[in-house]
């Protein structure tokens, strides 16, 4: 995941409601127009990024419903940028 990429998504996190949501819900426009393959990449490579710290406020809920892994966004005062 590009730097790009990661301060597209807090800009998209930034504005998405606390609580719970899927990465696509994020990841915003085009992503049902991906292959299969790209979105597990992609999806993966978001988890990682989460873990990893990268998004302040938001975890990983560590449960999958409904096709996918759900995140729990809770105050995201700084965005990083």
């Amino acid at each position: 995941m590009t730097e790009d990429d990661i301060r597209r998504l807090r800009q998209n996190i930034t504005r998405h409601p606390d609580g719970t949501f899927h990465f696509p819900e994020i990841y915003g426009a085009g992503w049902d127009d991906l292959y299969i393959g790209d979105r597990v990449k992609l999806g993966h490579a978001f988890l990682n990024a989460v873990r990893a710290g990268h998004f302040p406020g938001v975890n990983d809920s560590g449960m999958k419903k409904k096709g996918g892994r759900i995140y729990i966004k809770s105050g995201t005062s700084d965005t990083g940028d």
